[in-house]
């Protein structure tokens, strides 16, 4: 079912209730799911500072930035909100693929009676003005220029869209909502960790009216995630599994930030490591195909006594793969 024009949130929601954040503030949400609502993830955990911050571009038509590491979760975070609100979400990644077109539109051959004609199909842009949607954008900060240029347009709340191509003014509808995900808050990248992004022009950003940081977690919470998506784990023996892994992920983010290794490990991929070892019930060889593999040869030594000074045990030399 698509969003219907004329369609509005139609119920309020506890935030406390729904969302385990101290707060008496009620949020609009809509009775009914379309099918552009995300499906709702029962074991997510919400990040207090960022959830506040994306319920605020809900509930206060707000532009939400939300800026950190990767893996940490930053989109599926907006899409875990929009599906208890049941609020329809569409996510579009910035890559150096997406060109102006793809977001405005363009013309087409179709169809018509039984003859061909020209037709202007609106891209996802003009589209999700127009409806009751959340726009997130992936990857923000490594869009194109151009494409930049076509996002300033609506970056302000009661701006409207001029569509050229069609001689039309587009009005934003009353429930529309824009975020975005980014890597770097704008001012590019300074660890050499994420090629390919740049600066933002700082008239952009300055169109944003919150951002928020979601960076790595505290042991515990991030042991709070892992064991909520692995129930089985949860138990001394799993929990202590999963500390040391965390552990291990801890050592190479401060490994990377002293500049010793160039490979970071974030949440996401020690959530596949907790899996892969399920998979194969081999610790070590899971971290070798979900991490290791990924290294500079030179720094697997390093990454090797991570392993051990958490775990106990060497990792085998033939998980290392090094050429002598």
């Amino acid at each position: 079912m698509t969003p219907n024009l004329n369609s509005q949130p139609d119920i309020k929601i506890s935030v406390k209730q729904t969302f385990g954040i101290d707060s008496d503030m009620e949020i609009d949400a809509f009775s009914k799911k379309s099918e552009y609502v995300p499906e709702i993830d029962k074991t997510y955990k919400f990040d207090r500072d960022t959830t506040l911050a994306i319920i605020s571009g809900f509930a206060f038509n707000k532009r939400v930035l939300v800026q950190g590491y990767h893996g940490t979760g930053k989109s599926t975070h907006i899409e875990q909100i929009a599906a208890r609100l049941n609020w329809p979400c569409v996510r579009v990644n910035l890559d150096s693929h997406i060109s102006r077109i793809d977001l405005i539109g363009k013309d087409a051959i179709v169809l018509k009676d039984g003859k061909q004609i020209t037709q202007f199909n609106e891209g996802i842009l003009p589209w999700s003005i127009q409806n009751p949607v959340a726009l997130v954008f992936d990857e923000y900060d490594a869009g194109r220029p151009d494409v930049m240029f076509v996002i300033q347009r609506v970056l302000e709340a009661e701006g409207s869209f001029t569509l050229l191509d069609k001689n039309k003014v587009i009005k934003q509808n009353k429930y529309f909502r824009l975020f975005a995900t980014s890597n770097t808050v704008g001012l590019g990248d300074t660890t050499g960790l994420y090629h390919g992004t740049q600066q933002i022009n700082q008239g952009q950003m300055d169109r944003w009216n919150i951002v928020t940081t979601l960076n790595y977690l505290s042991l515990e919470r991030e042991m709070e995630i892992l064991l909520a998506k692995n129930k089985n784990l949860n138990n001394p023996k799993g929990k202590e599994k999963i500390s040391n892994m965390i552990k291990v992920a801890s050592l190479t983010r401060k490994g990377f930030v002293a500049g010793d290794i160039s490979t970071v490990m974030s949440p996401r991929t020690v959530m596949h490591w907790a899996d892969n070892a399920e998979i194969f019930k081999d610790t070590g060889y899971a971290f070798r195909v979900t991490f290791l593999n990924k290294c500079d040869e030179m720094e697997k030594n390093t990454i090797a006594e991570y392993y051990q000074r958490c775990f106990g045990e060497d990792l085998p030399e033939s998980l290392l793969n090094i050429q002598i």
